[in-house]
């Protein structure tokens, strides 16, 4: 097999330590040589100097945790061309595995040309989506304390989620930091609701007699007191985020406006998907590359002629996550391509499949509008019955003769004709 790379090596990155193994290739003889390194930054430079002084040019690792990140860092500063390898697709032939044998079998890999590298963001994208991540952890996190509110208020028998649709909106905080400060009579509870209520002072006195111990109102205020912090956690990180964006390029705020144009995206989706997948699209060949790396199609799963799984594959989680909460935002635009093709798939498949599908509709749109720099044009809601009049056509008059008619119809065009 050609070699491409004779001088290179491959690195098990592990928490505490770093092995590594030199493949040389000489005179076609080969040489190998393994050492390994402490993951101390001291430690790892004298894993650079190491590979420097081989005259290594490339070097492979695999994606570890966050394990692998530190020696990314210390490694980028050389010259080296670094080679981020999916575990899953580097594993070795069965036999003994140990740690010397893993960085060897890598670097054998890697000088064929058989790693497939991993798409690893530039620094200043990789803090970005540091920060949008954080953002999403805490918003879930707020979310199981809004859970717990509602749980507490359930044991207490206060039916505040029967009659308001937002617990902490200001009509149900307004409320609940009453019930908390020791206020017990539901027509003054009642009477905190603030804005449009659609329940009436009526129901809204039935809902608010409980009974309210103590231990209730403590739990309360401690859930309160944690989503506040979180709240003041979320700000923090919009405010790094803006400070983020002020510092990108010109090319990267236009990008966020063109994925603004999406029926669902809205602009805080737009830099979540820049910073998951960038905004240069040369490093996906076509779309359908793109769709499969976001985990978006079924995975490839067929034993003697048979497909025994079309199940999504797992990959790329927190794009996966945006994809579809802008997806269900879209399908709620009305008149729209993306609701249409929604509803006609819905029918046959299931909502979740075809949600799915419209997420993958939304990130083919936004890698053509990346590669081509221009704005979303929607197909319309007729889009599928202009491109399918013929089965259209067939399908209606299947279902006729499956109910035992006979039918000849001719259109008006005649190149449109079907008959029976």
């Amino acid at each position: 097999m050609q070699v491409l790379y004779p001088r290179c090596a491959g690195l098990d990155v592990h928490k505490d330590t770093v092995v590594a193994c030199v493949r040389v290739m000489e005179g076609g003889e080969i040489k190998t040589e393994v050492r390994t390194f402490k993951t101390m930054t001291s430690q790892l430079l004298e894993l650079s100097d190491w590979l420097s002084d081989n005259g290594c040019t490339h070097v492979a690792m695999e994606a570890s945790g966050v394990y692998w990140k530190c020696v990314w860092a210390v490694l980028s500063d050389d010259e080296f061309t670094l080679v981020l390898a999916n575990a899953a697709h580097v594993k070795n032939v069965p036999g003994r595995k140990t740690d010397v044998n893993d960085a060897t079998w890598l670097a054998e890999l890697l000088a064929h040309g058989l790693v497939r590298s991993s798409f690893v963001p530039d620094p200043s994208s990789q803090e970005l989506r540091n920060l949008l991540r954080t953002r999403k952890q805490l918003v879930r996190e707020r979310s199981r304390h809004v859970q717990r509110v509602q749980k507490t208020l359930e044991e207490a028998n206060v039916k505040l989620a029967s009659v308001i649709s937002d617990v902490m909106g200001r009509s149900g905080r307004a409320i609940i930091e009453a019930i908390i400060k020791g206020e017990t009579d539901a027509a003054k509870l009642a009477g905190l609701a603030q804005g449009r209520v659609r329940a009436s002072q009526t129901e809204l006195t039935e809902a608010l007699r409980g009974r309210v111990t103590k231990n209730h109102r403590f739990l309360l205020k401690l859930h309160l007191q944690q989503i506040d912090a979180i709240e003041t956690a979320i700000d923090a990180v919009d405010k790094e985020v803006d400070a983020h964006l002020r510092e990108k390029l010109n090319s990267f705020r236009d990008a966020i406006e063109l994925l603004k144009s999406i029926p669902g995206v809205s602009e805080l989706s737009a830099i979540t998907f820049l910073s998951e997948i960038g905004a240069d699209m040369t490093r996906f060949p076509t779309a359908g590359h793109l769709v499969s790396w976001a985990g978006l199609c079924p995975k490839s799963d067929q034993s003697a002629g048979k497909r025994r799984s079309n199940r999504l594959r797992k990959s790329a989680p927190w794009l996966k996550t945006a994809l579809v909460q802008s997806a269900w935002a879209a399908v709620r635009a009305k008149g729209t391509y993306l609701q249409a093709q929604f509803h006609r798939l819905r029918a046959r498949r299931g909502a979740t499949k075809a949600i799915c599908a419209v997420a993958s509709s939304i990130l083919t749109a936004i890698y053509h509008m990346l590669k081509d720099g221009t704005f979303y044009k929607d197909l319309g809601p007729q889009h599928f019955q202009r491109r399918s009049k013929h089965t259209q056509a067939r399908r209606l008059l299947r279902s006729l003769e499956y109910l035992g008619y006979a039918v000849q119809i001719t259109s008006l065009a005649p190149e449109l004709s079907v008959s029976s």
